[in-house]
């Protein structure tokens, strides 16, 4: 999401690109995105942290849940971005604005399967 584009925006007869960047035309910058580039480099160092605490599930879970909770934040930063500054806005959405609505999923899927997990070793433990 650092180099990719989230979406092209034309009001007023100009043509602007919205990236992690921030809002540009051309080489001016309208908005500055780094915001957009703490969020995405935040939940990027969480994901990573939270793969190699595989032996505490309970801190994966809520690491997890907060991981979710910066990624709807970054949904709606990239939305308040697009509407904030422009009147009559065209906007084209591109791939990459989905990827943290996709990634959600995949975290609450992760929260679940851990929490099997979880149980399952309790389960284990109760039985000897």
């Amino acid at each position: 999401m650092f180099k990719t584009e989230f979406a092209e925006i034309a009001s007023g007869g100009d043509y602007y690109i919205f990236s992690a960047k921030g809002i540009t035309s051309g080489e001016d910058v309208i908005f500055n995105g780094l915001p957009i580039t703490i969020f995405i480099g935040l939940i990027t160092v969480l994901h990573l942290i939270i793969i190699f605490l595989y032996k505490k599930r309970i801190l994966q879970i809520r690491l997890l849940a907060f991981t979710i909770v910066l990624l709807i934040g970054l949904t709606g930063l990239i939305i308040y971005f697009l509407y904030a500054g422009f009147d009559k806005v065209n906007v084209v959405f591109k791939i990459p604005t989905v990827i943290p609505l996709v990634a959600v999923i995949l975290d609450y899927l992760a929260i679940r399967a851990i929490g099997k997990d979880e149980a399952l070793v309790r389960s284990i433990n109760r039985i000897r």
